[in-house]
């Protein structure tokens, strides 16, 4: 355990089990802020990579096809 460690248990130790919880909340609050900017992240290497391969931007009725071609697709195998 580092010293850090050490001293962040023996100051919880220290604190009223209310105090704790809101110690609890508040480590929970940042880890999911880290896990979302590694998502966002992660998105944004997606989008480079996508926007790397200079395809030209699917029409609305391109999109429309696709869309009804999957849903045709799901009901046969259904």
């Amino acid at each position: 355990m580092t010293a850090i460690e050490t001293r962040l248990i023996e100051r919880l130790k220290q604190l009223p089990p209310g105090r704790v919880a809101e110690v609890v909340d508040f480590v929970e609050f940042l880890a999911a802020r880290e896990e979302r900017a590694a998502a966002a992240a992660r998105l944004g290497e997606a989008f480079a990579k996508i926007d790397a391969l200079g395809l030209p931007p699917l029409s609305e009725a391109e999109i429309e096809a696709e869309v009804q071609a999957d849903r045709q697709e799901r009901r046969q195998g259904a």
